[in-house]
This record gives C-alpha cells, structure tokens and sequence, in this order.
C-alpha cells in the first residue's frame, strides 16, 4: 500500500486508487556529479523507475485517476497533450494493463526523435490516435468522438486531463511526499534543503508541495517552469494546492489544511526557452552532463531544463553543504523492443510528418535508433 493512505486509512475508503507503479522509487546519491559540480551532497528521486513498463511522474496520478475510471465503469479514457506526450503514452500504457481503451487526442509540437518512439509505442498499447492544429479544433474533435463513442459502446469515455493534473491526479504527489519522509525516517537519504522538479501542468510540483507541508518536511520546493506562463503561474498553482488539500480534508477531515501565498512557491523562470517542447542548449548541456556522469538520461523538454536550473543555482550559489535533490520525472525503462518492428504507416497519415520531416536543431539522432530510418 502507497504511503499516504497507510498515514490516512480513511482516505482509502474515500478514494479510487488501483496500483500501477513500482513504489517507492529510489532516492540515489549522485556521487560523481555532485563531485563535478561542487555539490557533495546532491540526490535523485528516481522517479524513472515508477514503472516496469513505462516509468515517470505519471504513473502517481494515474493510479488515482485509471483507478476512478475503473470504479465509475468506464471502458475507454480519453486524454491530451502535445504529439509526443509522456502523459497521453503513459495513459495508453496503463490503461491497456487494466483492460480500459484510450484514446489520446494530440496537438502540433517541435519535432524529436521521442515523438517517434512515443507514437509508436501508443499504437502498441492501441490507443486511438486523433491530431489537431490548435486547441479550438481539439474541444470540437473532443465533442465529436465523445458522441461517437457513447453511441459505439453505450457510455462516454473517462475524460482524465492534461497531464493527469487535477485535484485527484495531484494527489499522487501528495503521496510522493510522505514516500520520501518514509525514506527519509528508514535513513535511506537526509531531509533535502531543495528539491527541484519540473513544472509544467503543475500537478507533479503543486501536490508534492502541499504534501511535504502536511508531512511537516522542511525541503524548499523549486518548480522549474518548462511550459508557457500563461499556463504555468502562481495563481494557477495555487488554485490547483487549494482544491487538492480541500479534496483531501474533505476525504478524510484529519488531513491538514496547509496555507500557501504566491511568494512561498517560486517559480522559476528562465530556463524555458523560446516554445515549449524546443529545446535549449542549456538543457542539452544539463542532459549530457547527467548522462556521462552517472548513465542516468534526461531529455530536452522537461528535465534537461530543469536540471539546468539545478546546475546554474550550483554555480552561482555555494551550495556545498547543503543536501539537493533532484526529482527526475521522466521514464527511462526501455521499450525498443516492443516498437522494432511496428512501421510508422500503420500510424494515421498525419502523424507521418513527425517521422519524415528533420529533428529539431538540438536533438542529435543517435545512430542506432530504430525509428529513424
């Protein structure tokens, strides 16, 4: 059983919740690297490890968020993101393990070699594949496949939002808190000073700070923006803390409520770059370093601007002496095999851009990837 409902037994009478991950995930010191950047005490939550299949942040949101699907007896979910979406391919993963159909309903993006791999790995867990220009034409291919599926299977599909982010998604970082007070109680790491993660729907950072709050953990959370401001901001981070906590206190009456002003969460900025999902030499430089140093990959559109920030407060702060962790969002579990031997024309047509048009600048095509040819 996860932490936060052995912490809140009521919780989990009150909550959907079917086990998906492989929790908790290590929390590792980074020996070599925190030696090549001057920092001695530095840490990663392997969160890339979430997962046999498929690992990241994802699977903490949907364990809750397949689990409510499940108990309302839907057959099919429906999600978004962009072209290349961790969360849409996790959502397909997942919900193919617990017998649901997905149905993921994409946007435009700069092109990577992880859209590819991404894409195909979607139709191997046969999700339903949809794509559209911008966000008006996408609520109007929502309504329609909505309508289409309740008349095809006699109930709509679970919505789940982008990136799983919602009060009761969130809660899974909720619990990804008292996961590390548990570690931090069994001694498996120090109570970190900082602890950096990426923000971009917010869930991941909004319920990990609400849960360290009401785990009494001391860390100074620093989200690291890696998608627009307009989405990305303090009142929308607090709006999302707000209705998770009140989510929670109303489940179970003996979970706190914690207050949080807009100057405690400290976005940080500038290391987004020009678009999201275009990588910055900051982050390709960040992602290099992670991986000569420790064999750990990162990649260009979450964590490798994340860890750049990580790097850059390292360099110009003495933060020597102080314990740093950094909260690793992305899977690392490999999944080559299982997309060998799927051709990209078995994608619908207008995916196929992502595999004929050229890479963005920054992501450099290893030679053996199999998807490139």
């Amino acid at each position: 059983m996860i932490q936060l409902l052995k912490d809140f037994p009521l919780l989990k009478e009150k909550i959907p919740y079917v086990s998906l991950g492989e929790f908790p995930t290590p929390a590792e010191k980074l020996e070599n690297l925190g030696e090549r950047i001057g920092v001695r005490d530095l840490y990663i939550k392997r969160d890339d490890l979430s997962g046999n299949i498929y690992g990241g942040n994802k699977i903490r949101k949907l364990e809750f968020l397949l689990g409510e699907a499940l108990q309302s007896g839907a057959k099919e979910v429906m999600t978004f993101g962009a072209a290349g979406s961790n969360h849409a391919l996790a959502t397909a993963v997942y919900a193919d393990k617990v017998g649901l159909r997905s149905i993921s309903m994409l946007m435009p993006q700069p092109n990577a070699r992880y859209i590819r791999k991404n894409l195909l790995m979607s139709y191997h867990c046969n999700a339903e594949l949809h794509y559209f220009p911008d966000k008006n034409s996408l609520n109007t291919g929502m309504k329609r496949q909505l309508t289409l599926h309740k008349k095809k299977y006699g109930c709509s599909p679970e919505i789940i939002p982008f990136g799983g982010t919602s009060p009761l998604g969130t809660v899974g970082f909720v619990n990804a808190a008292f996961e590390l007070k548990e570690q931090i109680r069994q001694g498996k790491i120090p109570e970190p000073d900082r602890i950096y993660i990426a923000l971009g729907s917010m869930g991941s950072a909004a319920g990990l700070l609400l849960g360290l709050r009401a785990a009494q953990l001391t860390s100074r959370l620093i989200p690291v923006m890696v998608v627009p401001e307009a989405v990305t901001n303090e009142r929308n981070f607090i709006d999302l803390f707000r209705k998770t906590n009140d989510f929670l206190h109303t489940s179970d009456p003996s979970f706190p409520i914690i207050e949080l002003s807009e100057e405690e969460i400290g976005i940080k900025k500038g290391f987004f770059g020009q678009n999201y999902a275009l990588f910055t030499q900051e982050g390709i430089e960040a992602l290099r370093l992670m991986e000569k140093t420790e064999d750990i990959k990162l990649d260009g559109t979450y964590t490798g601007k994340t860890f750049a920030a990580l790097l850059s407060d390292a360099e110009k702060e003495n933060l020597n002496g102080k314990t740093i962790m950094f909260w690793n969002t992305l899977n690392s579990r490999d999944f080559s095999d299982a997309i060998r031997d799927i051709h990209y024309h078995r994608l619908p047509r207008v995916f196929h851009r992502y595999f004929e048009e050229g890479l963005q600048p920054l992501d450099h095509v290893e030679s053996n990837d199999p998807v490139n040819s």
